[in-house]
């Protein structure tokens, strides 16, 4: 089990005033999971996905897939 503590960041895209989430990709190697949470609310819920499905979601998004916002 690890003890390590998430590093959350945000994208160096993200400057749209605050509606951003944030990631902790240091987690990926010993856990397996991107956790993902709402950076206007640090300490509210966190949304655990498996590696493989977040990169099919930022591969999705790159290649415009979800169209624009």
């Amino acid at each position: 089990m690890t003890t390590e503590s998430p590093r959350w960041f945000k994208s160096s895209y993200s400057s749209n005033g605050g509606a951003c989430v944030e990631v902790a990709a240091n987690l990926t190697g010993s856990l397996g999971v991107v956790p993902v949470r709402d950076s206007k609310n640090p300490g509210g819920p966190v949304l655990k996905t498996s590696v493989a499905s977040f990169a099919t979601f930022v591969a999705s998004v790159k290649a415009g897939e979800f169209g624009a916002i």
